[in-house]
């Protein structure tokens, strides 16, 4: 089917105006090709310290006849996400030798676990572990020893890290390997009541510790549609997975065998192999807009309206929220996961998860058939479920009709018409709002600001029931400048519950929400933030606000000259402890969070 006209207009525009920077890119990464470091040429010391405890694979390496793939590992056993891949460096080191190649560890890289961090100071931390991820990334693949790459991530800020920093080495062909999602465990929705019910004292902490237990309760990733499943999406927008691998729970026969496909797969596309596609040219304009198009048509997590900019960037692309509000009028949302609906992950897998997404969204035209995937001649061929034979692995073509409507439907009949994304606009900056679990009717919220710097300020008048009315809760001073840019995902229980009791309220923040954002209309990501002189820092308690996804307008509804000769706020001292005063450089150099929130990127001028 021909491309829709938007986006075939908006690729146009990004490609326009990305010339320049992917023209430098594009430069980069062929030099990198033929006159870079690779094995060749190291000298026999570097050589010999690079392969020296290779054990069963040294001679290999040292003869230099079979492509060495370099794994990046984001491994810790605290993530559950995570914590699979304990044993996928031993495996991925086996499947190699199946077919004459060898594979070495080359770095392992930061995984933070938002969900352990989520409220609490180390939040701080988060947004700017993506570029500590990159930068890992980056010496891991440094030394010249090797020909492909595997990485090795799912979660938050670590998928994005690592892509980032692979790209600056995008002559090599790079694969992600997931690890799959944990077996559905307490419902979601009971988790959401069991929260609000303890944000509302009526029930105890060992009654919560116990529902949230039974939610996240084994090795896997969260089966809620946050930000580690929202990677998983993308990458399979942007042909980066296998096909069909990033449902597959792990421990399972299929998941070691999808570990196996990938890794005899990275050997054939590898630097020396048959059919190279290097990173750089599977991630080009097209593959970006898949990516912002599988967002929008999942409902996929907010945070990637920061994360897909930075990793545009970082391959010499541009694009920017106009362009995913564009895309968003255009691109329908056919998937109703959780939070924007009943079922988790596991249920949309098993609906026809993205194989049954990729057909649709290609079908209808809204999404690139002819980028460089990993495994084919186009996206098409990633519309399969995989499936075992016996021991062996083969594919599947994606059902034609979905398995639960629930869940999936076709692009003919969607959840709602457009995509799940809003940019917003006014005298208080831009902003972007989650519309896919919002109700429609409450879309337009207009109140009376309550004004904060402090999200647990914000608890602390909930629970003394200040916010017991109308009201737009408006929380400063949280931007990546300021401090680091943390998830409120802490305050979604306590508005959750006013807007239970009747009452119309939102959020309005220069920080971000999780990728779990729920029910509670919320203007997210203001820019420019509070701290480099944003208008909410002009805002005073009673102020009327109103966040209109419907007409896409923030604002204060202040009268022009008293609006005008307000002074801001003053910032709150930067606080210290939890390791914050080592990320102060990159607080200091941040960009805005339209452009990724990125000291590292911005002082490379990408």
């Amino acid at each position: 089917m021909a491309l829709h006209p938007v986006v075939a207009r908006v690729t146009d525009r990004v490609i326009a105006r990305s010339a320049l920077t992917r023209a430098a890119y594009l430069d980069l990464i062929d030099q990198a090709r033929h006159n870079g470091l690779d094995r060749p040429r190291l000298s026999c010391g570097n050589l010999a310290h690079g392969f020296a405890a290779a054990e069963a694979d040294k001679a290999t390496i040292r003869a230099g006849k079979a492509m060495n793939i370099g794994i990046v590992t984001a491994y810790n056993d605290m993530l559950s996400a995570h914590q699979p891949y304990a044993r996928y460096p031993d495996q991925i080191k086996l499947y190699a030798r199946e077919v004459g190649a060898t594979a070495q560890v080359a770095g392992g890289v930061p995984a933070m676990c938002d969900g352990v961090t989520q409220g609490q100071p180390s939040m701080e931390l988060s947004l700017f572990s993506r570029d500590t991820i990159a930068m890992g990334t980056a010496i891991a693949l440094s030394h010249g020893m090797f020909e492909s790459a595997l990485l090795l991530g799912i979660c938050d800020k670590i998928v994005p890290g690592l892509l980032i920093g692979a790209l600056r080495f995008g002559h090599l062909p790079a694969i992600l390997v997931p690890a799959g999602p944990m077996p559905s465990g307490l419902p979601n929705k009971e988790k959401v009541r069991i929260r609000q019910l303890y944000a509302e004292g009526k029930v105890g902490r060992d009654e919560l510790l116990d529902s949230e237990s039974a939610s996240y309760h084994s090795p896997g990733t969260c089966t809620f549609y946050g930000t580690a499943n929202s990677n998983q999406m993308m990458m399979d927008m942007m042909g980066l997975h296998l096909p069909g691998a990033s449902f597959v729970t792990p421990g399972t026969k299929l998941r070691q065998e999808l570990t196996r496909a990938a890794t005899h797969r990275i050997a054939q596309i590898g630097w020396d192999g048959d059919d190279y596609r290097p990173l750089g040219h599977c991630i080009d304009e097209k593959a970006i807009i898949n990516a912002i198009v599988g967002l929008l048509a999942t409902g996929g997590s907010t945070n990637h309206v920061i994360h897909l900019p930075a990793i545009a960037r970082a391959a010499g692309i541009q694009i920017d929220w106009d362009d995913m509000n564009d895309l968003s009028r255009a691109v329908p949302l056919i998937a109703s996961v959780y939070p924007n609906g009943a079922g988790d992950v596991n249920a949309f897998a098993a609906a026809g998860g993205m194989p049954y997404v990729l057909r649709e969204l290609i079908g209808a035209g809204l999404a690139h058939d002819d980028i460089r995937t990993v495994y084919g001649a186009s996206l098409t061929e990633g519309a399969q479920q995989p499936v075992l034979d016996g021991d062996a692995l083969r594919w599947e073509p994606a059902s034609d009709t979905s398995a639960d409507p629930t869940m999936l439907r076709p692009v003919a009949e969607p959840f709602q018409p457009e995509g799940g994304f809003a940019l917003l606009k006014g005298n208080l900056g831009r902003a972007t709002i989650k519309t896919s679990a919002v109700e429609r009717s409450r879309w337009t919220i207009e109140a009376p600001a309550r004004v904060f710097s402090d999200q647990d300020a914000v608890i602390a008048a909930f629970k003394a029931g200040e916010l017991e009315r109308d009201v737009v809760v408006v929380v400063r001073f949280q931007g990546p400048g300021a401090n680091g840019m943390p998830e409120l995902h802490k305050l979604t229980p306590s508005l959750g519950v006013l807007q239970d009791r009747g009452f119309r309220v939102a959020l309005v923040t220069d920080g971000r929400m999780s990728g779990a954002s729920g029910k509670v209309p919320a203007a997210i990501h203001v820019t420019p933030e509070a701290k480099h002189a944003g208008p909410l820092a002009l805002l005073r308690d009673g102020d009327l606000v109103r966040v209109c996804a419907q007409t896409g307008e923030l604002s204060a509804l202040v009268d022009a000259p008293e609006w005008a000769a307000r002074e801001p706020a003053p910032s709150p001292a930067e606080a210290i402890g939890v390791g914050r005063e080592l990320f102060a450089l990159m607080r200091a150099h941040a960009d805005p969070a339209e452009r990724g929130g990125s000291a590292m990127l911005a002082a490379a001028g990408l």
